[in-house]
């Protein structure tokens, strides 16, 4: 218990200490970007797709190489499959699934205005598809940019780079790293599969970064998910995961990929630990 009660105070103070002024990376980041599709005349969709046609390309030749791997990571841009590996903080660091579900909200709304704005059209849509591999499902439609997988695993990278941040600076710096190296392998492997272009999970990974920070201030300003700890509500996430879980049981069955099995451990032993603190409520 001592563990758990210092892991609670630890993701709180950090969550606590976060500040707008980690947005200015990204927001820089983003700047460069727009320059440099500015300088390449690329703000048109034609412009856009060509000026990263070769990249695109090589990379999705090179990464597709490990086509299961590459599959199983790309589920984790998937709510219904990251979320639930969070499930065990609803118990000990309740304040993390309050930005978590602030930033979610956040990544949504983004998510959706931007895809419906820019309709850039997804590799399939624009390439014959006999020149780069897809793996898994086609994807055709007009929704490339920016990429709402890249958004969401990256929101939760983040929030977990804060969240569980060491006090040593060495360790902060290696910490960042780790983080940050596992958040591109995920969102790359969107490219890996077919599925969008280098641009898009570059600026759907800066956005997801910016609603984190975004859901962790806001939550730490407003805490409109302060009850998330109460144990009377325990019911209710009990049945939302057995929900998930039933959906990811579904999900293995379509298709038995190792990744599923992660989150639905995650799901069977927060509801073992949850159900039982419950009981003796």
């Amino acid at each position: 218990m001592l563990f758990i009660d210092k892991l609670d105070i630890k993701v709180s103070n950090n969550l606590s200490n976060t500040r707008l002024k980690s947005l200015f990376l990204p927001f820089l980041l983003l700047f460069v970007i727009v320059l440099i599709l500015l300088i390449k005349n690329a703000f048109s969709i034609d412009g856009y797709i060509k000026i990263q046609e070769n990249l695109f390309l090589f990379l999705n030749s090179k990464l597709s190489q490990l086509p299961i791997l590459q599959f199983n990571l790309t589920q984790l841009g998937d709510a219904l499959i990251i979320f639930p590996l969070l499930s065990i903080f609803i118990i000990y660091a309740p304040k993390i699934w309050g930005a978590v579900l602030t930033s979610g909200f956040i990544s949504l709304i983004l998510s959706y205005v931007l895809k419906r704005l820019f309709a850039v059209p997804r590799p399939a849509a624009f390439f014959d598809t006999d020149r780069f591999v897809i793996v898994g499902k086609t994807l055709s439609g007009h929704t490339s940019l920016p990429s709402g997988h890249s958004i969401t695993a990256f929101s939760i990278i983040t929030l977990l780079l804060f969240a569980l941040m060491p006090k040593d600076f060495m360790s902060k710096i290696l910490w960042s790293i780790f983080m940050l190296s596992l958040g591109f392998i995920i969102v790359f492997s969107r490219v890996a599969v077919g599925a969008h272009y280098p641009i898009d999970v570059v600026i759907g990974s800066t956005i997801g970064f910016i609603a984190a920070v975004l859901g962790i201030v806001i939550n730490n300003n407003v805490n409109w998910f302060n009850w998330i700890g109460n144990k009377k509500y325990y019911p209710i996430f009990i049945l939302v995961l057995i929900i998930c879980g039933v959906a990811i049981v579904k999900k293995i069955s379509e298709t038995n990929l190792i990744i599923f099995y992660f989150p639905l451990i995650a799901i069977v032993s927060t509801l073992y630990v949850m159900i039982k603190v419950y009981a003796k409520k």
